[in-house]
This record gives C-alpha cells, sequence and structure tokens, in this order.
C-alpha cells in the first residue's frame, strides 16, 4: 500500500509521539502479543548481547554506537511475513545508507538458521546485518518477547518443522515484530510495533521516518 506524502507525514509524527502501551519495564517475557510493554521512544537501548552468524557475542551497544541505525525485529526466516519485510529492507538498504543508517536484523533463530537467511530472502542474498537473539536478551530487554501459546507451538512444531527459541521455563518465546531507529547514542527516535505479526511497517514510512529522525 502506499501513501501520499501529506499522509505518511501526519502517519510518521503520530508514530513518533505515540507509544500507548509502553512503558519502562523492559525485561520479562509476557503471556501475549497484546500484553508487550516496547521500549519508549526517547529512551536508551539496553546493554545486550547478541550472537553473529559464526556464534561469536556481538555488543548490542557497540553495534549501535558506529552509526545511526535502523533495527528490525522479525520471528524468523520460516515466517513469509518476514522474508517479504526482510526482501523489501533490502531494496530500501541503499537510501537508509545514503541517510547514513546502517540496517541490522534480528531474529531469536540460531545462528546458524540466520545465516540461511542472509543468504537467501525472496531469492536474493542481504546485504546488512543478520544477528542472533537466541539468547532472547535484545527481545526481552526490548520488551518485544512473549510467550507462545501451547497450541501454536505444537502447530508450529509439529506441522511445519518450525525450530523455535525455548526459554528455561521451556516455553517458546517470539518476538512482536518491531521497528526501530536509535541514533548514535543508542537513543530511539522512532518506533513501530504491531502485534499482528502479518502487519509490517511500509518501506516508504519507514525511509520517511528515517529522513525526519536525520533532521533532528
Amino acid at each position: 500500500m502506499y501513501y501520499p506524502t501529506k499522509a505518511l507525514l501526519l502517519i510518521a509524527t503520530l508514530l513518533f509521539a505515540l507509544n500507548a502501551t509502553a512503558n519502562t519495564t523492559v525485561s520479562a517475557v509476557a503471556d501475549s502479543p497484546q500484553t508487550v510493554r516496547p521500549l519508549l521512544n526517547g529512551m536508551t537501548a539496553p546493554a545486550v548481547t547478541l550472537l553473529d552468524q559464526q556464534g561469536k557475542e556481538v555488543q548490542l551497544l557497540t553495534e549501535l554506537g558506529k552509526k545511526p541505525t535502523v533495527l528490525v525485529f522479525y520471528r524468523g526466516g520460516w515466517c513469509p511475513y518476514c522474508n517479504a519485510q526482510l526482501a523489501a529492507l533490502r531494496d530500501i538498504e541503499p537510501k537508509l545508507q545514503a541517510l547514513g543508517y546502517q540496517l541490522i536484523a534480528i531474529s531469536p533463530q540460531a545462528p546458524k538458521a540466520v545465516a540461511q537467511s542472509q543468504q537467501i530472502t525472496k531469492g536474493a542474498a542481504l546485504n546488512y546485518s543478520l544477528l542472533s537473539d537466541q539468547p532472547l536478551h535484545v527481545a526481552r530487554a526490548f520488551g518485544l518477547a512473549y510467550y507462545l501459546d501451547d497450541k501454536t507451538t505444537a502447530l508450529y512444531k509439529g506441522s511445519y518443522g518450525i525450530e523455535l527459541t525455548y526459554d528455561n521455563t521451556g516455553k517458546a518465546v517470539l518476538p512482536v515484530p518491531a521497528v526501530y531507529i536509535l541514533n548514535s547514542k543508542a537513543e530511539v527516535q522512532f518506533s513501530y510495533v504491531h502485534i499482528n505479526y502479518k502487519t509490517r511497517l511500509e518501506p516508504e514510512l519507514l525511509l520517511l521516518a528515517a529522513k525526519l529522525a536525520a533532521s533532528r
């Protein structure tokens, strides 16, 4: 779906101003997507550790300190909506780079699965960074992690053979899909979080938000 420029400006302004369900409690895993509490605009990203595609530790704040960042949380390479989003991000990455941003996408999948998504997503490789949040540190810290219900877990695992990520309770955990724009001080300038995993941020809106954030 494409929006005229004035509508995009209005939507972006609202998205910068509103974060109705978010608060400062960001460490717990929510019981459902409806009860997540995402990191607020204006807050600073936490000091947490991810894994690269070889399984080596990566410090999030070190990566964010390199330059302004578009940070994307996705469910996994098994999710067709995520793959469509990753491919759309590939198409607009040159424009984000021209605005001074790096693009990083994070999934709870194991490093090997993340590497597979890096190489082939919608028929072509991705040029931007994909990192693993298999320990679930980042999704928890950003307030995006939630427990997948038992019925859906059984369906994903049994019928579709999806390798999910589990925490120490033995329950499957996923992140609510989200997009953050952060400056080089790791401060959140913009966020888009949607509890319906089928609804993703339009590339045109992300570019507009990135332009507005870069002009601050």
